[in-house]
C-alpha cells in the first residue's frame, strides 16, 4: 500500500493484463462501430444479407485512417497536411467473379444497401449458399504496439526535428546547396468480419522520415537520398537514426560528383545488400504472387516443385517480422500474416495467396490479402520479401569481379510479368576491375529476366540486411507499405545499359 497526501493509503490494485486481439478489437469498435450506433449484430444482418443468394465467400472491412505529413526545403517548412479517412467495403464472391461496394458513410443503412447491391453477383445455381458463422476472434499476436504515432511528438516538435535533420546535413559538407526533408506519421484501424465467422482488427501505426541533398561542385549538380521508418512512434528517430540518414545522403551526393559515365554490355554485376532487395521484389517476388500463376500470366505458372534459382537461392516472403513496414498482425481479408518459403535452395516451394485465389487454386491462404484501403479490393501482394544470407565474405565477392559493376544501391524499377522482363535504375554504383574498385559511375541500368538472373546468382554474401523502411509497393492501381532486403550477391552475365 502506498500512502496518500492526506495520510491514508491507497490499494494498488493487480494489473490485468487484456489479450492484445481483444485489445485491437475493442479499439476498432470504439472508432468504427460504435460512433455510427452499430455493432456486431449488425455486421452479422449485412453479411446475412449477402449470403442469403448463392455465394462463396463475402466480407466486411472497415477503416479509420488518421495521416500527418511535414516537408521542409530551405530551412521553411514548405507544406503540412492532416487527413481523417474513414469507410467500409463490401464484397461478395461467387466463382472468380467478385463484386464491391464500398462507402464512406459509416451507417446501418449505407451497410445494407451496400450488401445488397454486390449480392446481385450470385446467379442461381451458379455457386453454394454459405451459412453465416458464429463470431470468432482472430488468433492473438502482436508484432508492433498499438499507439498512435502522430501523438507522440507535437508538430513544434515535429518540425524543429526537420529542421535539425537539415541543419546537420548542411553542415557536414560545403559542397550540399540544397536540403529537404520530409515527415510522413499514420494511424491506421482495420476491422475485418468475414462470412465465416472471423472477427479481426488491428491497430497500425507507420512512420517515414526521408531526407534528399542536393551537392554542387564546379557547376555540376547530383543528389543523394535517405531515410527510414516502420511501425513506431517518433522517438524511434534519435539522433544516431536520423545521422545515418544524413551521412548516406550526404556521401551518395558526393559520390555521384565524382561519378563517371557507366559502361554498356553484358557484365559481372555484385548487387550490395538490403534495399538493392527491390530487385527481388520486383523481378522475382510480383511473379510468385497468386493471382498472376492462377491465371497462368506468370513465368512462375505451374512450376511449384522445379528449379527456378541457382543452388543457395531462399526467398522468404515473412509479414511477421517485430515493428517493419511491411508486417501486420493480420492481412486485409483477416487472416493471420505468414512466414512463407517461396524459393528454397533454388527449388519453388510456394505461392502468395489471398483467400480468393487460395480457394481457387485449392490451397490455404498465406496471410497475403492486402488492399490499399476501405475503397480497393484485396489482391495477393508481398509484405518483406528477401532472400536469406550464404557463407562468402562481402569483400570477397567484390574481389571476385575481373570487370563489372558493383550497384550499392537503386532507384527505381519496374517488371513484366507475363515476361519477367525488369529494368533498374542503379543510384550509386561503381566500376570494378581485376576486384579494385575503380571509380563512381552514374547511368547504369540493370536490364534482364527475373527467372533468368536467378539461375546466374554465383555467391551469397554472409550480410543479410533488410531496407530501412521506405518501400512502397504498386500493383494494380494501389499502394502498400513493403519491406525487402537481401545479402550482397554476385550475378553472372547480367545486362547493364549505360551511358558511355
Amino acid at each position: 500500500m502506498m500512502p496518500t497526501t492526506d495520510g491514508h493509503h491507497a490499494y494498488n490494485a493487480p494489473m490485468i493484463a487484456v489479450d492484445a486481439t481483444i485489445a485491437r478489437l475493442q479499439t476498432a469498435r470504439e472508432l468504427l462501430l460504435a460512433p455510427y450506433q452499430l455493432d456486431e449484430s449488425t455486421l452479422l444482418k449485412a453479411l446475412r444479407v449477402i449470403t442469403d443468394h448463392r455465394v462463396d465467400d463475402a466480407d466486411l472491412y472497415f477503416q479509420y485512417t488518421r495521416s500527418e505529413g511535414w516537408s521542409l526545403e530551405e530551412g521553411i517548412v514548405k507544406s503540412g497536411s492532416f487527413g481523417i479517412d474513414q469507410g467500409v467495403g463490401v464484397r461478395a464472391i461467387s466463382g472468380e467473379k467478385t463484386a464491391f461496394a464500398y462507402s464512406d458513410d459509416i451507417s446501418e443503412a449505407a451497410l445494407l444497401d451496400a450488401a445488397r447491391t454486390v449480392r446481385t453477383i450470385a446467379a442461381a445455381g451458379q455457386s453454394r449458399k454459405v451459412k453465416v458463422g458464429e463470431p470468432r476472434v482472430a488468433p492473438s499476436r502482436t508484432l508492433y504496439p498499438s499507439f498512435d504515432p502522430i501523438a507522440s511528438l507535437d508538430s513544434t516538435a515535429k518540425v524543429a526535428l526537420l529542421e535539425d535533420v537539415e541543419r546537420r546535413a548542411r553542415a557536414k559538407d560545403p559542397r550540399i546547396v540544397q536540403v529537404m526533408a520530409g515527415l510522413g506519421c499514420e494511424y491506421d484501424v482495420v476491422m475485418v468480419a468475414r462470412a465465416d465467422g472471423t472477427m479481426a482488427a488491428d491497430v497500425r501505426p507507420l512512420i517515414r522520415l526521408s531526407l534528399t541533398v542536393i551537392a554542387e561542385q564546379h557547376g555540376r549538380r547530383e543528389v543523394g537520398s535517405a531515410g527510414g521508418g516502420g511501425r513506431y512512434d517518433l522517438s524511434y528517430f534519435s539522433q544516431a537514426v536520423t545521422q545515418t540518414y544524413v551521412d548516406q545522403a550526404v556521401h551518395a551526393a558526393l559520390v555521384n560528383l565524382e561519378a563517371r559515365p557507366a559502361p554498356a554490355g553484358e557484365m559481372t554485376v555484385v548487387l550490395g545488400n538490403g534495399w538493392p532487395g527491390i530487385l527481388l521484389h520486383e523481378a522475382v517476388g510480383h511473379g510468385l504472387e497468386g493471382d498472376f500463376n492462377r491465371k497462368g500470366s506468370s513465368v512462375f505458372s505451374g512450376r511449384i516443385g522445379q528449379r527456378v534459382a541457382a543452388k543457395g537461392v531462399t526467398i522468404l516472403d515473412d509479414g511477421t517480422l517485430p515493428d517493419r513496414r511491411g508486417s501486420l498482425n493480420i492481412d486485409d481479408e483477416g487472416h493471420a500474416t505468414q512466414r512463407t518459403v517461396l524459393i528454397e535452395d533454388g527449388i519453388l516451394r510456394n505461392y502468395m495467396q489471398d483467400a480468393t485465389n487460395a480457394r481457387l487454386m485449392k490451397t490455404a491462404p498465406t496471410g497475403n490479402g492486402r488492399r490499399e484501403s476501405y475503397a480497393h479490393l484485396p489482391m495477393p501482394r508481398m509484405t518483406n520479401t528477401y532472400m536469406l544470407a550464404g557463407d562468402k565474405d562481402p569483400q570477397e565477392i567484390v574481389a571476385s569481379i575481373d570487370r563489372g559493376l558493383y550497384a550499392v544501391n537503386f532507384g527505381g524499377g519496374q517488371v513484366d510479368i507475363t515476361s519477367g522482363k525488369f529494368v533498374f535504375s542503379a543510384s550509386e554504383a561503381y566500376w570494378v576491375e581485376n576486384g579494385k574498385i575503380q571509380y563512381p559511375v552514374k547511368g547504369a541500368t540493370l536490364i534482364g529476366n527475373g527467372p533468368d538472373a536467378m539461375t546466374r546468382v554465383s555467391m551469397i554474401g554472409n550480410d543479410l540486411a533488410l531496407d530501412p523502411g521506405v518501400g512502397t509497393c504498386g500493383k494494380e492501381g494501389q499502394s502498400v507499405p513493403v519491406g525487402v532486403g537481401q545479402p550482397t550477391l554476385r550475378i553472372d552475365g547480367l545486362t547493364v545499359g549505360g551511358t558511355a
